[in-house]
């Protein structure tokens, strides 16, 4: 191991050598001074933390799903009835903040607004998921959509819109129909990174004299997320599941020569700066689920999975999204990897 540093820059130089797939990676891992002001000075402990991953015994790890953004991806209970998958995310709350009315946007499952074909039905999905031990969380934000948050009253009003209508709370007119959701995910990819922490701690609080409610975030992979950096370094979820894809800066590429390089510095980089304690490798399904950071499962299950699972904060992997799987069979692949 060979540690250098410069006046902007700390530069940790190590040989990662893994017996569980005899293979050798040589990383760089570089943070920015003026992003990471402490980094300087957390030299030694990053080094020490790096042996500590590498030296932690494997963990198994569980598949997360989206569902909700493709009319035919099967239903919510049959989505759980596979057995494939411990967390489900329902996808999304894409509107919300900002005195806006929240509206869920599920891409011809059902429509909130109808009277006809509203969504109340899936709270019978709902239950027969968690009676099958499958988490069920309602994702808010997403890649499209109108949502910011304006102040901190504006973070606690949509909280208590979140606790009273898809949480513990007793609101009448329910999106979803009487089923308690088990969380909240945050897949924030737009606006600005303020109040998010709060909107969190709210949920947090409200949730403390009950039924636990699970709080996850999605951020992309260049660390630190701009978005959710502020909550994520309160260590304010339960699971974080980055997205390691759409992101040529943090992502596998085919066509490099080390083709795991940025992926790897990126996960050490999360595994290391955050205090959350499960974190997922968030992936697209298919080649066909995003533009770019698909990893064919033979290399997924042979270099990356050995590699991250190193690490005594992995959580397992997430998908983008149920429609895509169903398509190429990756979680089939890799779940009993």
């Amino acid at each position: 191991i060979f540690c250098g540093q410069s006046i902007n820059d700390l530069g940790i130089y190590f040989l990662v050598i893994n017996p569980n797939s005899l293979y050798a990676f040589v990383g760089t891992i570089l943070i920015n001074m003026a992003s990471y002001s402490a980094a300087a000075a957390a030299a030694p402990f990053l080094l020490l933390s790096i042996f500590l991953i590498l030296l932690s015994p494997s963990n198994g790890g569980s598949i997360a799903v989206y569902w909700g953004q493709n009319a035919n991806e099967g239903t919510l209970a049959s989505t759980c009835a596979t057995g494939k998958y411990a967390i489900v995310n329902i996808a999304f709350l894409s509107v919300f903040g900002n005195g806006q009315t929240p509206q869920l946007n599920l891409a011809g499952h059902c429509d909130p607004s109808s009277n006809t074909t509203n969504c109340t039905s899936l709270s019978s999905d709902i239950v027969s998921c968690q009676q099958q031990n499958v988490t069920v969380l309602l994702s808010i934000g997403g890649g499209a959509g109108s949502y910011f948050l304006s102040s901190a009253a504006d973070a606690l009003n949509v909280s208590n819109y979140l606790w009273n209508n898809f949480l513990g709370g007793n609101s009448t007119s329910r999106p979803l129909g009487a089923a308690v959701l088990d969380g909240i995910d945050f897949d924030i990819e737009q606006g600005s990174p303020q109040y998010y922490d709060l909107l969190a701690r709210n949920l947090r609080a409200q949730s403390s004299a009950g039924k636990k409610v699970y709080l996850t975030a999605a951020p992309q992979c260049p660390f630190p997320d701009p978005l959710l950096g502020p909550a994520l370094r309160a260590g304010l979820f339960d699971y974080v599941w980055v997205q390691f894809y759409n992101n040529p800066a943090c992502q596998y590429n085919p066509s490099a020569l080390f083709k795991n390089f940025r992926l790897f510095l990126s996960w050490s980089a999360w595994n290391i700066l955050i205090p959350e304690n499960r974190i997922f490798l968030g992936l697209p399904a298919s080649q066909a689920a995003a533009s770019s950071g698909f990893i064919p499962t033979s290399t997924l299950t042979s270099i990356v999975l050995p590699f991250t699972k190193i690490s005594p904060k992995y959580g397992g992997i997430m998908l983008w999204n149920k429609y895509y799987d169903d398509q190429s069979g990756y979680s089939n692949a890799v779940k009993s990897f």
